[in-house]
């Protein structure tokens, strides 16, 4: 933690890592160590840290020679971005509609309703129907499941306009489009982040499923090809991998949105 006034730079806080959290990711990485090198759990099954860093390292090319891992990792960050994009432009389009058109609420918000239950992995099947097992069909479950967290922190944010907001909207005699592109989105930039970056984390985790079961080349095609030969190093190298870009994916998007928003703060 930075010393009491002192200014922490947008890009450190980004990244910064709280003492608690660091010692718990400590206290776990030691019992890894002791679970592995003292054989509670067989090494089939629980590599060592050594093995698993040292596999990650080959996977991503590190020691001299091609790796596989690389590459499953770039056919996944490809899906990701594509999907998430698509998927933050349907939940912001959707949202601006229902929050700004009473007619619309009326006839789209039941169907929403009636899907927005439904879990990504559910849509799998009916997405196989209609793409078979592609890229697109992949691509579609992605942009179905990370589409959600968008659309409604969309409506969040369009709902907490300020009254003064809207008299002044009023006042000025903007129209329903106007006040939605000038002032309603605007507003409700900090939800629609908040929800970008979920739905991130959710386009992360389906795209893995929809690669293991359409057995497309990514990190869910790795994770499963491991497994089911049993390299449990190369198993855990691709976890971590996974975790890691997860967690780059989220201090990334949350320092652009420090630097896109610093006008919002005082």
């Amino acid at each position: 933690m930075g010393a009491p006034g002192v200014h922490r730079p947008a890009a450190w806080s980004a990244w910064a890592i709280s003492p608690d959290a660091l010692a718990l990711l400590g206290t776990l990485l030691a019992l890894w160590w002791l679970a592995s090198h003292g054989e509670w759990v067989n090494r089939a099954f629980l590599p060592t840290p050594e093995a698993t860093l040292a596999s990650l390292a080959a996977g991503l090319g590190l020691q001299g020679r091609p790796g596989a891992l690389g590459g499953f990792l770039l056919a996944t960050l490809q899906r990701v971005l594509l999907g998430g994009l698509l998927a933050a432009a349907a939940g912001v389009g959707l949202g601006a509609l229902l929050g700004s058109s009473a007619a619309a609420r009326v006839w789209l918000q039941p169907g929403l309703e009636f899907l927005r239950p439904l879990p990504a992995s559910a849509v799998i099947p009916l997405a196989i129907a209609v793409f078979g097992l592609s890229p697109s069909m992949v691509l579609a479950v992605v942009v179905f499941g990370a589409m959600w967290p968008v659309l409604l922190a969309t409506l969040h944010g369009m709902a907490s306009v300020p009254r003064q907001l809207r008299e002044v909207a009023a006042l000025l005699q903007l129209g329903r489009v106007a006040t939605v592109t000038r002032i309603a989105l605007p507003h409700a930039l900090p939800d629609i982040f908040s929800g970008v970056r979920l739905a991130m984390t959710v386009a992360l985790i389906v795209s893995v499923v929809g690669e293991m079961v359409a057995s497309q080349p990514g990190l869910g095609q790795a994770l499963l090809l491991a497994a089911r030969s049993f390299r449990a190093a190369d198993l855990f190298a691709g976890l971590v991998l996974l975790g890691a870009t997860g967690s780059a994916i989220h201090a990334m998007l949350a320092f652009a949105e420090r630097r896109l928003l610093a006008w919002q703060r005082p």
